[in-house]
């Protein structure tokens, strides 16, 4: 039932794959929690964490040198972010039924035309978001799973007298067997892991983003009211109705406000540990990634070097300004909300409606923003700033191994 209204309600179903199907693949839908989902959940887990007890058993017979630290712990801190995401949507699971519940009730308040119109046009935007990220991952995850047999491949369309290399793992893995003996058993252990990882991240944070957009249509919908409860101050001045109605418009504004506010820090508040173990590993892990590119360019050009820290260094990037922009926006539209009410003739309202405009103008010297505990503010700002950690960390990376 749930699901059908969730669909019905904000309209976020992709051409390829909607976002409650990604849920359930990863057992993360809140709705369906069965026996059956507690032993995915299970699997899934045993073969993340397996898939990166193979990776660091590299160490136990290869020579431990900076460069094989470097490339070992490039991936698997990716696989990392993917547990840690994992398992907090997981144990927060309530918090997530939660948000698509007051998403739903807030929708059904919803009354007038235009403040229905300004969801929908919202959730449009959600839209095209999670279309356009759940088409580059089934086109990256395609080509992936496609290159163990490219060498058959290009056997059949141009077949030539010499035998090709046989393609190796694209991680640094060890599994104490013949590699080229259990070479498609690895690389399906590999295309598992990541599957399984990418698909969490996806749903995950399209979830997130969703509520985001949604609060940003909230917020809208205050600014909406405050300026036709202005139109009508502005209409008719001396009618005590019209009075009654500036005042409830206001207060109309303001409850809605509230519920902006209150429903997009909801959204983060249970996840502010998980957001920041993420930008932890997720700057580590790109300035490995970026040492990693940088390396394999001024070593000559090697595609199977450069193809997973390009992909991670490129996931993490866009992760990262979409994750920024969308708090970015939650801002913006909180300010608007008070540029409207400055710009409108309140000095004109009666006084009982001055003192609830006041309260606003008040309430706009405070800004809002969302934060992990005053440490991170999220805003394009405060992307660039990691960006630029990002990279002073790989200068120190590159000036130690020189």
């Amino acid at each position: 039932m749930y699901l059908d209204v969730y669909r019905e309600m904000i309209c976020i179903k992709p051409p390829q794959v909607s976002l409650q199907v990604l849920l359930l693949v990863v057992g993360l839908w809140p709705f369906q929690q069965s026996k059956f989902v507690q032993l995915q959940l299970i699997i899934f887990f045993s073969i993340l964490i397996t898939f990166i007890v193979f990776q660091l058993t590299t160490f136990v017979t290869l020579k431990c040198t900076t460069h094989l630290v470097i490339n070992v712990f490039s991936s698997v801190l990716i696989y990392i972010i993917f547990i840690v995401k994992y398992s907090s949507f997981f144990i927060h699971n309530d918090v997530v039924k939660c948000l698509l519940e007051q998403l739903q009730r807030t929708c059904d308040q919803l009354t007038d035309e235009n403040e229905i119109n300004i969801i929908k046009k919202y959730n449009t935007y959600t839209k095209c978001y999670i279309t356009l990220c759940t088409m580059l991952f089934i086109v990256v995850g395609f080509v992936i799973i496609l290159y163990p047999f490219w060498p058959r491949i290009l056997d059949i369309l141009l077949p030539t007298n010499e035998s090709r290399p046989h393609p190796s793992l694209l991680l640094v893995t060890e599994y104490f067997v013949d590699q080229e003996k259990y070479f498609y058993l690895m690389m399906l252990h590999a295309i598992a892991a990541s599957s399984i990882g990418g698909i969490a991240v996806l749903a995950t944070a399209m979830i997130l983003l969703a509520c985001q957009h949604h609060a940003c249509g909230m917020f809208r919908i205050a600014s909406y009211r405050v300026e036709q409860a202005m139109t009508v101050c502005n209409s008719r001045r001396n009618c005590l109705k019209s009075h009654n109605l500036i005042y409830k418009g206001l207060i109309y504004a303001v409850d809605m406000h509230r519920k902006a506010m209150k429903f997009s820090q909801l959204s983060l508040s249970r996840f502010k540990v998980m957001i920041f173990l993420i930008i932890s590993i997720g700057v580590i892990c790109s300035s490995l990634n970026y040492f990693r590119i940088f390396h394999a360019l001024s070593f000559g050009f090697n595609i199977e070097e450069l193809v997973m820290p390009v992909l991670f260094v490129a996931i993490s990037f866009v992760y990262l300004m979409i994750s920024n922009y969308c708090a970015q926006e939650i801002m913006e539209h909180n300010d608007d909300v008070f540029i409207t009410v400055y710009s409108g003739q309140w000095y004109l309202t009666p006084v009982h409606v001055q003192k609830m405009v006041l309260f606003l103008l008040q309430r706009s010297t405070k800004a809002f923003t969302l934060n992990l505990g005053r440490l991170f503010v999220g805003s394009l700002e405060s992307a660039a700033m990691l960006l630029s950690t990002i990279f002073s960390y790989f200068t120190v990376i590159y000036s130690t191994q020189r």
